[in-house]
């Protein structure tokens, strides 16, 4: 699996497995309750698979599978790892407050620069909003980089119960 990316917080892959959708959702379930080194959610066509609650960390991640039938022998896994829910959309909160407020001050700085009244305070404002940008964007890649082990964990996991070694995968 390549995690080679470096600007992609939450690597994805597609796999084209030989076997109906039906036979690779049941193997989940069943490595479900066969191992507990894994968490096993099987919910119509999604697995999530996340470490146990005492392993776990801030940027632990998770691996989404949607599992879906191309014919009745052939089946395509769309996979997904990234923070839990929780973290994600903190973390995707924080992003749109960051740009909500500099593209309001970064207004704000035009409208009193183009009336020629002092503008420093808001440009002070939007320079720090770039900064912090940057240092959210620095914060998911240090937390992805902490986790590239647990991710491999869970892609082997993943490729045992699909009794593959090898996969092929593509990242989108």
């Amino acid at each position: 699996m390549a995690l080679s990316n470096d600007i992609v917080l939450r690597p994805r892959f597609k796999i084209e497995i030989p076997q109906y959708n039906e036979v690779i959702l049941s193997d989940f379930k069943n490595a479900k309750t066969m191992q507990s080194d894994f968490i096993v959610s099987v919910i119509d066509e999604h697995v999530f698979i996340k470490l146990p609650k005492a392993k776990q960390t801030y940027w632990s991640p998770q691996l989404h599978l949607e599992i879906t039938a191309i014919d009745d022998h052939t089946s395509r896994i769309y996979g997904l790892f990234g923070p839990s829910p929780t973290v994600w959309t903190l973390f995707m909160f924080l992003h749109f407050l960051v740009a909500g407020t500099f593209i309001g001050f970064a207004i704000w700085a035009y409208s009193n620069w183009t009336l020629e009244q002092d503008y420093t305070i808001q440009f002070s404002i939007v320079l720090f909003m770039i900064i912090l940008w940057i240092a959210l964007y620095f914060a998911g890649s240090i937390g992805k980089a902490s986790s590239i082990k647990e991710m491999h964990l869970l892609n082997d996991f993943m490729n045992e119960v699909l009794k593959k070694k090898s996969l092929n995968y593509r990242t989108n």
